[in-house]
């Protein structure tokens, strides 16, 4: 950890916690958070990953002293423990898939000319099918990347491009030992399917899925004092457990 340090370069300590442990730094509370806190929490964690089981705090996350760092810690260690050994050992591989939406522009001028009577209620009727359309073919292509990988899970959403294109953000849950696998696989597929314009990320510490298992976790702190913010490790083991997610910071 000497050579380690995380938001506004302060020093990153191991903070024992009961059977838990949590990578910290001290935070002046009149230093505002900016985009580049952000990088450094982002990077505390992924050099974390590279040899441990990642939960990542939300960034942000402040605690007044240590005496409610340890209780937080305390009160939420039964599921932290549970959540450490469900992602034990696996890591998150991010696709974003661009698909042509040939109806997006066509539903936007619909929209522009709605007005009133037997067209608008027209309008809506078409405008209803396309979305029927657009969310059938979102989960073709996201059905088509679960039987290619074969994720141990995974988190999906879609959106419209300015251009009217579609954009499927997939998250795919898989064991780190896969990861070449995989990424070969990915190659093939983008090759084969070239309809599809594909990018690949990772291997990332499983955002997505800490965040699904632990959304009910903690009462959020007070940020008041100084104290820590990165993340939460298994004393034992090389296992480190972090709060919740900072999906934002992928």
């Amino acid at each position: 950890m000497e050579s380690m340090f995380g938001v506004s370069g302060n020093q990153v300590f191991l903070y024992p916690a009961s059977d838990l442990a949590v990578i910290v730094s001290e935070h002046n509370p009149q230093e505002a958070l900016n985009q580049r806190s952000g990088v450094d929490h982002a990077r505390v964690i992924a050099d974390c990953f590279q040899h441990s089981t990642v939960l990542p705090f939300r960034f942000g996350t402040v605690f007044s002293d240590d005496e409610t760092l340890r209780k937080s810690i305390r009160s939420n260690q039964r599921q932290f423990l549970g959540n450490i050994d469900k992602l034990r050992g696996k890591t998150e591989m991010h696709l974003k898939i661009l698909v042509d939406d040939c109806c997006g522009r066509e539903m936007e001028k619909h929209l522009a000319a709605g007005g009133v009577g037997r067209a608008y209620l027209s309008n809506l009727r078409e405008n209803a099918s396309r979305a029927r359309e657009r969310q059938t073919r979102a989960r073709t292509v996201s059905f088509q990347m679960h039987r290619l990988f074969l994720p141990l899970d995974e988190e999906v959403s879609c959106r419209l491009t300015e251009n009217g294109k579609m954009v499927l953000d997939i998250a795919h849950l898989i064991n780190r030992k896969c990861v070449e696998r995989y990424q070969n696989k990915f190659l093939t597929t983008s090759t084969a399917m070239r309809e599809y314009h594909m990018q690949l990320s990772g291997p990332w510490p499983p955002y997505h899925f800490v965040h699904r298992l632990t959304r009910t976790a903690h009462p959020q702190p007070q940020a008041t004092v100084a104290t820590p913010a990165p993340a939460v490790v298994q004393a034992e083991a090389p296992a480190i457990a972090m709060m919740e997610p900072a999906a934002a910071l992928i």
